[in-house]
């Protein structure tokens, strides 16, 4: 221990995480060659290669393998148990919070967040970041994001908490002056209207398609698009119905000639939640953004269309 440097875990980790030289250099803000002689020094210190090279970078040693969860436990603690600030007075943080969400979160829970925010802790920063699941995790775990807010089935385990803020539900949106609205929505006109589907990066709108599989419920498919964000003009000039989630529709109506009605079978409804790491668990700085959060959030069920 007198001649280990703790620094090279870092190192470790990084090269660990992106399997290529360059790209640890560039997250550890140091150069190529500096990366490479901190590898020299592990690999003398620890008597292994731990990376070899490879056509696409680097990969690692089945003794580096062993080694990764026990250094990413020491750097975990280091940052909760030593580097950790013992309190957070939000008043005066100079603070950077990034919370993982998709476009349609940004939508629902954001700018009260920001309000608040701006309220109670008025230097803090806020970054939104949207990952792939598998990214998420690996994010949350070294401290990258500070917390998931929203629907996000893959995000578990044991050093996965989570908060479940309200439950959601789905409802359909039309043109304000759609025929559909005299008589509501039927099932035999939910099958025959031209429908806009969103595949967006949210994993919410999975559910509805999931349900209507499950069902044998057919409809027309005119429009296909992975973003939320065009759907209400679309919507408020043509025929077609769009099922979104209701927080979602409540946004759209406030700016869109778009109305929203219930749709004609019992769609399933869904959690949202709020998700941080174990080694984020006892920061006082992600405590305080998780107490806002679920202060502004939790049990706000949506009203009903």
């Amino acid at each position: 221990m007198d001649n280990f440097d703790l620094n090279l875990l870092n190192v470790f980790s990084a090269l660990q995480h992106h399997g290529h030289v360059g790209r640890a250099a560039d997250e550890l803000g140091m150069s190529q060659p500096s990366v490479s002689y901190a590898l020299k020094r592990l690999r003398e210190q620890l008597g292994d290669p731990l990376f070899v090279k490879v056509r696409h970078g680097i990969e690692p040693t089945p003794r580096a393998l062993e080694l990764a969860p026990v250094v990413q436990s020491i750097l975990r603690e280091v940052r909760e148990h030593v580097l950790t600030a013992p309190a957070f007075e939000a008043q005066t943080a100079q603070r950077t919070f990034t919370i993982a969400m998709s476009d349609v979160g940004e939508m629902v829970f954001l700018p009260r967040i920001l309000r608040r925010v701006a309220e109670d802790a008025p230097f803090v920063d806020v970054r939104t970041v949207s990952s792939d699941p598998k990214d998420l995790m690996t994010a949350l775990q070294r401290s990258e994001v500070d917390l998931a807010i929203g629907y996000f089935p893959d995000l578990s385990g044991v050093d996965v908490f989570q908060q479940r803020l309200f439950r959601h539900d789905f409802v359909c949106l039309v043109r304000a002056d759609h025929p559909v609205l005299e008589s509501g929505l039927t099932r035999k006109a939910f099958q025959s209207l031209p429908h806009a589907v969103v595949r967006a990066e949210g994993r919410s709108q999975e559910i509805v398609e999931q349900y209507l599989r499950s069902k044998g419920i057919e409809r027309r498919e005119m429009l296909r698009s992975p973003h939320f964000l065009s759907i209400p003009m679309v919507v408020a000039m043509t025929d077609l119905v769009v099922t979104v989630p209701r927080a979602v529709a409540e946004v759209f109506t406030k700016f869109a000639n778009v109305r929203a009605v219930s749709p004609p079978y019992p769609m399933p409804t869904f959690d949202l939640k709020q998700h941080w790491h174990r080694c984020q668990n006892n920061d006082p700085g992600n405590r305080w953004l998780r107490a806002i959060v679920l202060d502004l959030f939790s049990q706000s069920e949506p009203s009903k269309a």
